[in-house]
């Protein structure tokens, strides 16, 4: 009888017990939410979709890789890659879509002028006289290894020979193309592909992938290529 009485269970510490018990295990639990929040800021600031280049110039996306960095076969084979398809075109695949498609490449800024240009490097190898049977190709002979000028953006030395082909020539002619490329890294790929993409397109937008972009090309004797990229071709 005397475990009944008022008293008793007044001063018992249970009760006492189980509301600080609960209290701690709720602190506790808010704590571990707002740690959990704070970690997944954290993860998503360190560690962003990025891209990394493999030995053989291939692009993968993965996490993380800083964004200006890039490998230099990736640059290398970014280069002589888009030049190739820029300067390469037939009756079959004429330069007006084969520009269409490659000058996703080139920085926004250097599109029209680096058109100009490589439309009047050589007579023969023109945008209109492609319906007179005329074909190009871009034959590249080395690629050095790319110059860190500037965080994100290198400079590359290209020795190439464009070849010409007529209605009325068939063997060709060869026009040196020894150029410094100026690339840079952007942050998302330029290119896209259209609901009936061509062969072009998907070889187009494989490149845009390694995210860079062509911002200048000049002569291979240029010292300032680097300093005044809005230099023209001469």
């Amino acid at each position: 009888m005397q475990l009944l009485k008022p008293e008793n269970t007044k001063n018992s510490p249970l009760p006492l017990l189980v509301v600080g018990t609960f209290g701690l295990h709720l602190f506790t639990l808010l704590l571990l939410i707002f740690n959990g929040s704070m970690l997944q800021q954290l993860s998503r600031q360190l560690t962003p979709q990025s891209l990394v280049q493999l030995v053989d110039g291939r692009t993968i996306t993965v996490d993380p890789q800083p964004n200006l960095g890039r490998q230099p076969e990736a640059i290398r084979r970014f280069v002589g890659e888009t030049m190739s398809l820029m300067l390469t075109w037939s009756q079959q695949q004429p330069p007006t879509q084969v520009w269409e498609i490659t000058s996703q490449l080139v920085a926004d800024d250097f599109k029209q002028k680096l058109k100009s240009e490589l439309t009047n490097l050589n007579p023969d190898s023109q945008f209109e006289n492609v319906n007179r049977g005329a074909e190009n190709v871009l034959v590249i002979q080395k690629i050095s290894q790319p110059t860190e000028i500037d965080n994100g953006k290198w400079k590359v030395e290209m020795f190439a020979n464009q070849l010409v082909f007529t209605s009325y020539d068939k063997l060709g002619k060869s026009v040196s193309f020894n150029k410094q490329i100026l690339v840079r890294a952007i942050d998302q790929p330029a290119t896209s592909l259209p609901n009936a993409a061509l062969p072009l397109h998907f070889a187009a937008y494989r490149l845009g992938e390694a995210r860079l972009e062509i911002y200048n090309i000049c002569e291979i004797e240029d010292k300032n290529c680097s300093v005044n990229p809005n230099q023209a071709l001469p």
